[in-house]
């Protein structure tokens, strides 16, 4: 290929559609559990976290609750994945060997908000959330005493969700989305001292925790007994005035190591003993390879 910048141009294009088709080929799987918010600044201040609005007779005066209760943000990171082409290929008309390479970057930036999402989700136990407790913790303040929404133990984690609210448990927060760029010009530094044209892709965002009420962890066994415990506890919770929030699990989140325990529990028709299974299809049950 004669080097200008016709054709490079025109190989932008190329690396472009390779990309977009690799992107286009995942089907993420963060939106089962996060909301995604916008962001068009450094990082979004989420004080209202905290509140679960309830409607209630009016009496009197409204009720009206405070926004600066907790204290929560999220501040955007950068993130970008970065590649080589030699120009040397590009002269002698090797270029097509590296569409599979353009294609596999726009897989990982398709894939980054799970491994971030799902991440953070795994991190719950020992991260901390709006309340200053651990997102997954046996102890979150509620009224005059405390609440749970973890289950202890040495086994690989799951997690019930209710993924129902406008705000599901954990944030997606966009400031930038994922971009393809290129650097091909003849007098950049790269080009210039070693014949490499660059081509990367960079976003910002980040992942935080909303409410902790809708979601429960558990490093127990997965069994009928804690599944049936952890979903009870979930539609025990109730708000600092003591009404009931109406949370229902309806997601159970695995990783491959409890994937065929998650399907006993949930999806096996009849149980050991012949019985019918009363939690069968109860909750939809997501595997993602993230929680590792």
């Amino acid at each position: 290929m004669i080097i200008n910048r016709a054709n490079l141009n025109a190989l932008y294009v190329a690396f472009l559609a390779a990309f977009n088709e690799g992107f286009r080929s995942v089907q993420p799987q963060w939106s089962q559990v996060a909301t995604e918010v916008p962001s068009s600044t450094s990082k979004n201040d989420y004080a209202w976290l905290g509140q679960f609005p309830k409607l209630r007779e009016w009496v009197g005066d409204r009720h009206v609750k405070s926004m600066s209760a907790h204290a929560y943000s999220i501040t955007n990171k950068s993130f970008e994945s970065t590649v080589t082409v030699p120009r040397d290929d590009i002269d002698d008309d090797q270029y097509g060997v590296f569409k599979p390479l353009m294609q596999e970057m726009g897989h990982a930036a398709a894939t980054h908000p799970d491994e971030l999402v799902y991440g953070l989700l795994a991190a719950g136990f020992d991260t901390l959330c709006y309340d200053g407790q651990y997102f997954f913790d046996s102890d979150h303040p509620v009224g005059d005493g405390s609440v749970s929404n973890m289950q202890s133990g040495t086994n690989a984690p799951w997690f019930l969700i209710d993924a129902r609210r406008a705000l599901k448990p954990l944030i997606f927060q966009k400031r930038k989305d994922y971009q393809f760029q290129a650097m091909t010009k003849e007098d950049d530094e790269a080009v210039f001292m070693r014949k490499e044209f660059r081509y990367g892709v960079d976003a910002r965002v980040n992942v935080g925790f909303g409410f902790w009420q809708q979601a429960f962890g558990s490093k127990a066994e997965l069994i009928a007994d804690s599944f049936n415990e952890a979903y009870a506890a979930m539609m025990a919770f109730k708000s600092d005035e003591g009404r009931p929030l109406g949370i229902k699990a309806t997601h159970l989140i695995v990783g491959s190591s409890n994937r065929a325990a998650a399907l006993e529990v949930v999806k096996a028709e009849r149980l050991a003993n012949g019985a019918t299974n009363t939690n069968r299809n109860v909750v939809e049950v997501v595997e993602v390879p993230w929680l590792a």
